[in-house]
């Protein structure tokens, strides 16, 4: 299951029933799990971190040190999850001191050519489409979908159940549950068919609906729009979700 042109540092601990190519590089304080493919010629350097049932391609390298001045050679980390197919060229620097890690959650496809730089999250379910580069400390929510060529200034925020059209440019956070698209940047509409997908009910979709009109097509400023949502929808998780992140989780101001 390990070539013999496959390089494995000593120091490395590697997990049972693992296959490893040839000309695969782990380095030291690499630790990965259990039942792992990783193939020809992937990198994971020091402070990788991986779980199990990970699919890493050709030309992946995981563990980079960050491409980020502050950073002075502290012990930092790469962290994925499990279930991850990670694919040609796709790249995740560690952490640096603000961190300490940056991490990929499980059941995600990261797509060739991709980048998640120092520091930031990736959560779980989603999908990173090719040649996507993700600055740094940017946080993503689990089930979002960022399609190719997409790229996200970094502090960013995206939440979850949305979706982001390919060649976008991202400097503003993203609420949950919608589509942005166009140039610049803008919102686009509800991801109905993902959340249909995902299996939520109409009467949780048309809330959403509701709450998405008021921020968007209503005229209101966004406060007031919150304001309108807490008095007019009915309150579900879900929305509840849209307001939290309004108010609590976005730093950069949402999407227009």
């Amino acid at each position: 299951m390990i070539s013999p042109l496959a390089y494995i540092d000593p120091e490395a601990k590697i997990g049972e029933n693992c296959e490893i190519g040839a000309f695969a590089y782990i380095d030291k304080n690499v630790v990965i799990g259990d039942n792992n493919t990783i193939m020809p010629q992937a990198t994971l350097l020091s402070g990788t971190r991986m779980g199990n049932n990970n699919t890493i391609f050709p030309g992946a390298v995981i563990g980079a040190v960050p491409q980020d001045l502050k950073f002075r050679g502290e012990e930092t980390t790469a962290e994925v999850g499990d279930n991850n197919t990670i694919r040609e060229n796709v790249t995740i620097n560690r952490g640096t001191a603000s961190k300490g890690k940056t991490v990929v959650g499980s059941n995600n496809l990261l797509m060739e050519g991709c980048h998640v730089a120092h520091d930031s999250e990736v959560g779980s379910g989603c999908i990173i489409g090719n040649s996507t580069k993700i600055a740094g400390e940017v946080e993503i929510a689990d089930n979002a979908i960022l399609s190719a060529n997409v790229l996200v200034h970094q502090f960013s925020r995206i939440a979850g159940y949305g979706m982001v059209q390919g060649g976008c440019r991202l400097n503003k956070d993203i609420p949950p549950y919608i589509i942005v698209g166009r140039e610049p940047a803008r919102y686009s509409g509800l991801n109905i068919v993902g959340l249909r997908r995902r299996g939520f009910s109409n009467e949780t979709i048309n809330n959403i609906h509701n709450a998405s009109r008021l921020i968007y097509n209503s005229g209101y400023n966004v406060s007031d729009a919150v304001k309108k949502i807490k008095e007019e929808i009915p309150q579900c998780p879900e929305v509840d979700s849209i307001i939290n992140f309004i108010e609590n989780v976005s730093t950069r101001g949402i999407i227009g």
